[in-house]
C-alpha cells in the first residue's frame, strides 16, 4: 500500500507545515542524487530533442505544436507536444476524477507522494529543459523545477491531508431532551469542486505549477495544466512521470492531463471559460490574471506581477549588505517575481556602526558591487542566467530611456560555454520619489531604480503606496533600531506584504522555504493566493454534511 509506504514522509511534512522549522524531503544539492545522475540528465535531455513528446500516456491528439527555443543557444529545441481538443480534456478528466474524488484522502495522498518519487527520477532532465526553456542557469533549473517544486508540492498534499480531515467523517450524535433524546447518525464529507486548470509561466514553468497541482490532486479534483507555449518541456516531463507513477498504481493517468498549445492557437480562455471548469491557478501577467479573477462562478488562485521595495535606512556595515542586494537585483537577470526593483534610500544617505555614508557613496558602492559581480569570470554568467525571450530583453535595452539619472547601463556579458547565450546585464536608474510615472509599475527583468526620498518615513510611505496600488510580494528592509523596524513591518504588514529584515551573507530576499514561507500573502494586488496557506487548500473542496434518524 502506498498509505504505508509514505506515512512517514506525509507526517513528517504535516509536522513541518504547522511548526515552519527548516525541513526538506528532497536535497536541493545534485551530488546528493549520485556522481553518474547528471551526466545522465544530459544525455536524456538531448534525447528529446527534435522529436514528439510521446511520453504522456493521453491519447485522441489533433495534432502537434511546439515553439521553444533555447536562450543559451538561440536554437530551436524541436520537441513537439500533442494538442487536444478542449471537450476531449474535460470530459476524460471528469470520468478520471469521479473515482479519484471517492478515494480516501489517506489513499490520495500516498499515491500522490508516489508521484512525487517518481518525478524525482527525472529531476536532470527537467533540469536541462528548464534550463533550455527559461533561460535559468543549471543550478537553479535543479533546484527550482526538482528538490524545492517537489517540496512546495508535497507542502500541499501535507497541508490538504490534515485539512481533509480536520472533522470526523461519521459520528451518533445526541441531544438531550428530558426523559428522551434524539439521535441522529452524521456524516461529514469534503466533496470536490471539479475539474482544475493550471496555467503555467515561461520562467518558472514547474516550480510555480506544481503547487496548484497536488493542491488540486490532493483535494480530489482532476487537473490540466495548460503551460506557456515557450517553455513547455520541463512540466510535460513532470507530467509524464506523474501520469506513469497512477498508471502503474490502479490510477487513471487522465486525472492530471498536459494540454499544450501554440502562441498562434492559444486555449487559456476557452478552458477557463468553459463551465466545467471550476477551478484555475494562474502565475503570469496582471493583465491575464485580473481577466481570470474576473471569471464568474470559478473558484481563482492568482500569483501576477508585483513591485518589490527595498528600504534602506541604516546598517551596521554597509559592504555585505551591499554584496546581498547586488546579488538579490543579478540572479536570474531580475526575472523572478520575488526579485527587488525600487530601492528607496534617503537623500541625506544612511547611518552604519563606522559613521554615515552619504546617498551618492552608497549609490556608488551599490553600483560598483553589480559590476563587480556581473564582470566575475566564475560568477558574473553563472548569476546572470539568460534572459528568457526578447521582450524581457527589449524592456532591459530600452531602460536607459525611462528618465532620471542613469547610474549603470546593461549590456551583453559573455558566456564561455554558450557563446550565443541571451544576456543582459542590469541597469540602475536613480529618479526622484516625484518620477512616479517611471517606478509605480513592474519592470521585468534587469532593471534596478533608485528612488532618492525626504528620509525613511518617506521611504515608507512610498514603498506601502507601490503595495496598495501594484502589489508586492516581498519587501526587504535595513534598520538597526527597533523603533524604525517595527514601524516599517507595521506598515508594510498592514498592506499584506512581508518583510525581510538585514539580509546578509547566503540568504536572499528572492528565495521562500518550503514549509515555512508563504509565497505571496493573498493580501494585495501581486496575487490573490498564497502557497501554501489552509486557503489555498480548503477553497477546493466543500464539506457537506449528512444526516439520519438513529432508530
Amino acid at each position: 500500500m502506498l498509505v504505508t509506504k509514505h506515512q512517514n514522509t506525509i507526517n513528517n511534512a504535516v509536522k513541518a507545515n504547522h511548526e515552519r522549522t527548516f525541513y526538506s524531503q528532497y536535497p536541493e544539492h545534485p551530488k546528493a542524487y549520485g556522481e553518474e545522475a547528471h551526466a545522465k540528465g544530459v544525455q536524456s535531455y538531448q534525447q528529446l530533442l527534435g522529436k514528439p513528446f510521446k511520453q504522456l500516456l493521453q491519447t485522441g491528439e489533433t495534432g502537434w505544436s511546439g515553439e521553444e527555443v533555447s536562450p543559451y543557444t538561440q536554437e530551436v529545441l524541436g520537441v513537439s507536444y500533442p494538442n487536444f481538443a478542449v471537450s476531449d480534456l474535460l470530459s476524460k478528466a471528469a470520468e478520471a476524477g469521479k473515482s479519484w474524488g471517492k478515494l480516501p484522502v489517506a489513499e490520495r495522498a500516498g499515491a500522490l507522494t508516489e508521484t512525487l518519487e517518481r518525478i524525482k527520477d527525472y529531476f536532470f532532465d527537467i533540469a536541462n529543459a528548464t534550463m533550455h526553456t527559461t533561460g535559468q542557469s543549471f543550478m537553479m533549473s535543479f533546484q527550482a523545477s526538482g528538490p524545492h517544486a517537489n517540496d512546495r508540492a508535497l507542502e500541499a498534499i501535507a497541508t490538504g491531508y490534515h485539512e481533509l480531515q480536520r472533522y470526523p467523517p461519521h459520528l451518533e450524535w445526541e441531544k438531550p431532551m428530558g426523559k428522551t433524546s434524539i439521535r441522529l447518525y452524521k456524516t461529514f464529507k469534503p466533496i470536490p469542486k471539479g475539474t482544475g486548470v493550471v496555467i503555467g509561466c515561461s520562467t518558472f514553468p514547474v516550480w510555480n505549477t506544481l503547487p496548484g497541482v497536488y493542491a488540486d490532486l490532493i483535494t480530489g479534483n482532476p487537473v490540466i495544466i495548460k503551460p506557456h507555449p515557450k517553455a513547455v518541456l520541463p512540466i510535460a516531463i513532470a507530467v509524464s512521470a506523474i501520469q506513469q507513477a497512477l498508471q502503474d498504481n490502479g490510477y487513471d493517468p487522465n486525472i492530471c492531463q498536459l494540454a499544450a498549445d501554440s502562441s498562434d492557437h492559444l486555449i487559456a480562455k476557452e478552458l477557463c471559460e468553459h463551465p466545467d471548469v471550476r477551478l484555475i491557478d494562474y502565475t503570469g501577467g496582471s493583465a491575464f490574471g485580473n481577466y481570470i479573477e474576473s471569471l464568474p462562478g470559478k473558484t481563482v488562485f492568482t500569483e501576477k506581477a508585483g513591485v518589490n521595495s527595498v528600504i534602506l535606512d541604516s546598517v551596521k556595515e554597509l559592504g555585505p549588505v551591499i554584496e546581498n542586494l547586488a546579488f538579490s537585483v543579478s540572479l536570474y537577470s531580475g526575472q523572478m517575481c520575488t526579485a527587488p526593483q525600487n530601492f528607496f534610500i534617503p537623500e541625506n544617505g544612511i547611518n552604519t556602526a563606522n559613521g554615515h555614508i552619504s546617498f551618492n557613496d552608497v549609490v556608488q558602492q551599490f553600483r560598483d558591487a553589480i559590476v563587480g559581480l556581473v564582470n566575475h569570470p566564475k560568477m558574473g554568467a553563472g548569476t546572470l542566467g539568460a534572459i528568457q525571450n526578447d521582450h524581457t530583453l527589449v524592456r532591459a535595452k530600452e531602460a536607459r530611456n525611462l528618465g532620471g539619472k542613469l547610474i549603470l547601463e546593461g549590456g551583453p556579458v559573455a558566456n564561455e560555454e554558450f557563446n550565443k547565450a541571451r544576456i543582459c546585464s542590469p541597469t540602475i536608474l536613480e529618479v526622484s520619489s516625484a518620477d512616479t510615472a517611471i517606478y509605480e509599475k513592474e519592470l521585468f527583468g534587469p532593471v534596478i531604480l533608485i528612488i532618492k526620498t525626504r528620509d525613511t518615513d518617506h521611504s515608507i510611505q512610498l514603498a506601502r503606496q507601490m503595495a496598495v496600488k501594484y502589489g508586492a510580494i516581498t519587501c526587504a528592509a535595513y534598520a538597526t533600531d527597533t523603533h524604525t523596524k517595527d514601524k516599517i513591518e507595521e506598515e508594510m504588514n498592514s498592506v499584506f506584504t512581508p518583510v525581510s529584515f538585514n539580509l546578509t551573507g547566503f540568504i536572499w530576499v528572492n528565495q521562500h522555504a518550503a514549509f515555512s514561507d508563504f509565497h505571496v500573502t493573498g493580501g494585495n494586488p501581486a496575487g490573490n493566493a498564497s502557497f501554501t496557506n489552509q486557503e489555498f487548500i480548503v477553497k477546493r473542496f466543500v464539506w457537506v454534511g449528512n444526516r439520519e434518524l438513529a432508530e
